[in-house]
């Protein structure tokens, strides 16, 4: 269905501000993770903790991640144009799943270091007080930019910055697998540190193909969760005017929802009423549906699900052209304007609805329509395809 100038202009200005909420949560968690990554990297050689070396690079993949972020969000909510008519959106999918094969290489890598300490005693590492206080700070900071991180992401249903959101809060749970860890060496077990950073580099990984998982399916356009589509379908079939639905479609586009739908109403309605139901249908979903964008509504007199049953007809002027030659002898027949002419394609044959003047009825009106109307039956045998003609006045 179209969209108006007022439409296009609001959808841009809730992009604008979204854009710009996301950039700003985006780098306030970039200096924090900054911050971060180089006291932990740093700390960690200091005062000997592996382990929180690892969680110093996983801080810096947050950094990462939210470059991706920024670019992304920079990008992907360009309007649409002739190369992508559907917007950009995309672009915030391909950074989610570009985020998420990093993190695993990352988390190959510290995984390995960790498991050859393990079996190189000699390389095993002792942390002191300055890894646990750095790690507990870790813990108290990465928390609190989960929480603000994840408010804004369900305020603008962002997938992305939901993932972020995830991120950081994987960083807190880190830290404090790097507290046990630091803990456990100060205690006398040198080897839970190596342990530890194992446990965060298997975090890691576990982040990382959540992440690229879920945006390949998006990405091959796998519908949106049951619960979210029998959602969608209550708030179609309550309109007014639906009769029922099928070959209900849906697809996410980063962080929207698209729907592909065809309604089934009265065969017999005019073509503005069926219109405005679709455009009705549109708009409920758009309006209930937090994160639909947009609803493609096709209109359906019946049931063609499985077999579209009157594709074969012909159109309507070759139905014309054979209705005035077969009742052409009929009185007031070469009167009749086309658009007194109605044709209803239904379960593979073409029922005619006619109006003719009133006038042809003023002498014998009750013998009139009679004969007329016996004429017409006639003519609906002759003609391939028509299954009856009825005739009204005016």
């Amino acid at each position: 269905m179209g969209h108006s100038r007022a439409d296009n202009l609001t959808a841009a200005n809730a992009q604008e501000i979204r854009s710009r909420e996301i950039r700003k949560v985006t780098l306030i968690g970039s200096a924090v993770d900054l911050l971060l990554g180089i006291a932990k990297i740093f700390g960690g050689v200091i005062s000997s903790s592996q382990a929180l070396i690892a969680d110093g690079i996983h801080s810096l993949s947050d950094l990462a991640t939210d470059v991706i972020v920024l670019y992304a969000m920079k990008h992907s909510v360009r309007e649409a144009d002739e190369e992508h008519p559907y917007g950009h959106g995309r672009i915030e999918t391909l950074a989610t799943v570009v985020l998420g094969i990093s993190l695993l290489g990352v988390a190959v890598g510290i995984a390995l270091d960790a498991i050859d300490r393990l079996f190189n005693t000699e390389r095993l590492l002792n942390p002191g007080m300055l890894a646990l206080l750095i790690a507990i700070i870790s813990v108290l900071s990465k928390e609190a930019i989960y929480h603000y991180s994840m408010t804004i992401a369900r305020k603008f249903r962002s997938n992305l910055l939901k993932a972020n959101a995830w991120h950081s809060r994987s960083d807190s749970i880190s830290s404090i697998i790097v507290v046990i860890g630091v803990l456990g060496s100060m205690a006398g077990l040198n080897y839970l540190d190596a342990i530890a950073a194992v446990g965060v580099a298997f975090m890691i990984a576990k982040i990382g193909w959540d992440l690229s998982l879920h945006s390949l399916r998006e990405l091959i356009d796998t519908g949106l969760e049951p619960e979210r589509v029998e959602a969608i379908r209550g708030s179609i079939l309550a309109v007014d005017g639906v009769q029922s639905l099928h070959v209900l479609r849906t697809r996410r586009m980063g962080s929207d929802a698209l729907v592909d739908v065809h309604i089934q109403v009265n065969p017999r309605l005019s073509v503005s009423e069926g219109h405005h139901i679709s455009e009705t249908v549109r708009a409920r979903v758009i309006k209930e549906i937090d994160e639909v964008a947009d609803v493609m509504v096709h209109i359906d007199p019946e049931d063609d699900e499985v077999v579209a049953k009157s594709m074969h007809l012909p159109l309507r002027q070759v139905i014309l052209n054979k209705l005035k030659v077969e009742a052409s002898a009929i009185q007031g027949m070469m009167t009749i304007r086309d658009e007194d002419i109605t044709l209803h394609y239904l379960d593979g044959k073409i029922n005619i609805d006619l109006v003719l003047p009133f006038t042809l009825l003023e002498n014998e009106p009750v013998e009139a329509r009679k004969r007329i109307a016996t004429q017409f039956e006639d003519v609906a045998d002759r003609i391939e395809d028509v299954e009856s003609i009825q005739v009204s006045y005016h």
